[in-house]
């Protein structure tokens, strides 16, 4: 996978580009990430790269020219044509099923990341193939918001995990109904008078595959029931999350 980045901040990707999985993908040749910075293609002694914008108002504007230059740097060293995203809070909310489809068409990927009060319209008309967000809110700048998508992206790479199920297994997976995760348990067996659940200790492996598959039902259902609302469930998730429910209402004290 071939990822560049036109960022005012090309320091900030030491963040994914020195730790973690996108670090291990990187070393290991699943992962390329290099960055662009506008100010190496300003025309001015002062390195300009934004402006006040037309029409008056708070803020400043990234200019065109230095973009689309550091766009059209960026192009030229992609090993192919490469796909040019914008992230902005105007885009296509970024989910788990658009990172899988990034990562699984091995498309080379420009990320623009933007700053101030955004860049100049006439480069999203003209140079941007797809935006996306990844959430209903504004940040100080754009590098944040790629590193998430660059991380989430990479965990779709074959072996950029440890295990090839990983991915498939990890909440809102197709795999998974787009299902939350269930609960995780490791050593000791017993904490502060709290048990593992005692399924998991018993070896069963159909009984244990039969209680994640609840608690992931239930836990969608406690904490984010609008993803249920969407889907069809058939009669096999049907009982296991009423199951779940009636468990549930045991527990709650009178």
């Amino acid at each position: 996978m071939w990822c560049g980045v036109v960022t005012l901040f090309p320091q900030s990707f030491s963040a994914i580009q020195d730790y973690g999985i996108t670090a291990r993908a990187i070393k290991n040749g699943l992962l390329t990430l290099k960055t662009w910075d506008p100010r190496d293609f300003t025309v001015d002694n002062y390195a300009t790269v934004d402006d006040r914008p037309y029409g008056g108002g708070p803020g400043m504007v990234m200019m065109a020219q230095p973009l689309r230059d550091a766009l059209a740097a960026a192009k030229q060293a992609a090993p192919s044509r490469p796909r040019v995203v914008y992230v902005t809070p105007a885009g296509k909310r970024f989910d788990q099923q658009t990172a899988r489809k990034l990562a699984m068409n091995s498309e080379p990927l420009i990320f623009i990341a933007g700053r101030y009060e955004g860049i100049d319209h006439r480069v999203i008309e003209h140079d941007v193939d797809e935006q996306l967000s990844i959430g209903d809110y504004v940040l100080s700048g754009g590098e944040l918001a790629v590193m998430v998508i660059v991380d989430a992206l990479t965990r779709w790479l074959p072996g950029a995990l440890g295990h090839n199920q990983s991915a498939v297994n990890d909440a809102f997976s197709e795999e998974n109904l787009g299902l939350l995760d269930c609960p995780h348990y490791t050593r000791p067996a017993s904490l502060a008078g709290v048990d593992v659940p005692p399924v998991l200790l018993g070896g069963d492996h159909q009984l244990i595959a039969r209680w994640r598959k609840k608690q992931s039902l239930g836990q969608t259902w406690l904490h984010r029931p609008d993803i249920l609302q969407k889907l069809t469930l058939d009669e096999t998730c049907q009982k296991l999350l009423a199951e779940f429910q009636k468990e549930i209402v045991k527990e709650e004290p009178l």
